[in-house]
Parts: structure tokens; sequence; C-alpha cells
């Protein structure tokens, strides 16, 4: 899979917003290059909500672990809640910290180095192994974000 790739799959998902930030825009430099999806059927970032899922092509200060300063290097990273997370790592978030998984193993479902803890999973270059169930867990995770949204926009109407 490519980053493009899994921009254009994800952006198909109705009421995505993808945000990739580039030189010229808002967003801080350290952003640019990467991709942010969040569920926003107004098109707006939201304030207060973190995207369901992100790519991201570089390191970020204190998420080094996966080594992405290496050639066409990038991280799927999946907010699959935690039932998906036990499902596919056979542990819950909660013991998401492990020293015996490489954070930079590519073409591999790990939990997220540093958001794992949360139920995220990350993917570093998902290819054949991991291409479907990359796509699954997008789709888990943009199901559950959609739901959360319409969770909050029912609450707030009554």
């Amino acid at each position: 899979m490519t980053i493009d790739e899994i921009i254009t799959f994800v952006s198909g998902f109705d009421g995505v917003l993808t945000l990739t930030p580039a030189p010229g825009d808002e967003w801080p430099e350290l952003s640019w290059g990467d991709a942010f999806f969040y569920y926003s059927p107004d098109g707006v970032v939201p304030t207060n909500v973190q995207p369901f899922a992100t790519v991201v092509t570089k390191n970020y200060p204190g998420d080094e672990t996966s080594r992405l300063d290496r050639p066409d290097t990038f991280r799927v990273n999946i907010h699959a809640g935690k039932e998906e997370f036990t499902r596919q790592l056979g542990r819950s978030p909660r013991e998401a910290a492990r020293t015996d998984v490489d954070a930079a193993v590519t073409d591999t479902v790990i939990a997220h180095p540093v958001y794992g803890n949360a139920g995220w999973l990350a993917v570093v270059n998902p290819a054949s192994k991991t291409g479907e169930v990359t796509r699954e867990l997008l789709g888990t995770a943009y199901r559950l974000a959609r739901s959360r949204f319409e969770r909050k926009a029912e609450s707030s109407r009554e």
C-alpha cells in the first residue's frame, strides 16, 4: 500500500475530512507530508477530537522507535479501539507496552509505540501481509469515530 492509496481509501468514507498539511498552510511544519483523518461531515477540522487514523512519514519527538527516518518509510496509525486491539494482538491495550516487539518492523500490525495503551494500532509500510487487515482496521476506526460523533450529536440535542 502506498500513502496515496491509503488517503484515497479512507477519504472515500462518507463524512471523512482528510487533512494533508503542506508548506504554506496553517499547520506546523512537522506535520507537512503526513495525513490526518477525521469524521467531520461538516468538513471543518474538529478542535476537540483526535483523528481516527493518521499516516506519518517522519519521527515525532518522543516517537522515534519506528525509525521513520529510513527512506520510503511511513506508519499508519489507527484508533481501532479496545476490542479490535485485543483481537489483533491477543492482549488488551493496557498491556500494550512490550519490549519484545520491534516498533520498526514493517508489514506487521503492532501496538502503536506511544498510544497503544489507548487502543491505537500501527503498521509500518503495510504491504502484502497487512494490506487487507489495514483496510479493515481503518474501516473499524472510521465506524467508531462516526459512532462517537453521532452519540455526541444526539446527546447535545436532548
